[in-house]
């Protein structure tokens, strides 16, 4: 049986009777182009499985334009880092087309970590990419010459 969730790198070495659980337990969403699925400062209660379309992470400055962090698609993942440590949302990710995800909620995420372990290990596969991807992307920012 096919799964949204069949092509996340997040879930592959979950067996199928966790990837069933996620796909009933989760809440698929339909974004349109340019709507905001979740906003910097927000609450974190959930992650969203990318199931169809483009999205833009990015991040407010003061007094400055948003720091765009990333485009994600099909298969990624956006939200987990408020499961994670509890804290508000650190991004604004908006839909650059008309975009599908699961929302899985963050129990239905800790029972999938306590019964399959090796979710929590992506999870923090996945963090470290994006630590790493953030801390080229600070070195970028600080080599660039000032404005005038």
């Amino acid at each position: 049986m096919t799964s949204p969730l069949d092509h996340v790198a997040l879930f592959k070495e979950l067996p199928e009777p966790g990837l069933q659980m996620l796909a009933e337990r989760g809440r698929p969403k339909h974004f349109a182009t340019g709507e905001v699925i979740m906003r910097q400062g927000d609450a974190s209660d959930s992650l969203h499985v990318i199931t169809r379309g483009r999205v833009r992470v990015d991040r407010d400055q003061p007094g400055d334009s948003p720091l765009v962090l990333a485009e994600l698609g099909a298969g990624d993942v956006i939200g987990e880092m408020g499961l994670l440590d509890g804290g508000p949302r650190s991004a604004t990710v908006t839909a650059l087309e008309d975009t599908e995800t699961l929302e899985l909620h963050a129990t239905v995420m800790a029972v999938v970590v306590m019964q399959y372990p090796q979710v929590a290990a992506a999870l923090l596969r996945t963090l470290s990419r994006r630590l790493r991807s953030a801390d080229e992307l600070a070195d970028a920012l600080a080599r660039r010459p000032p404005p005038h």
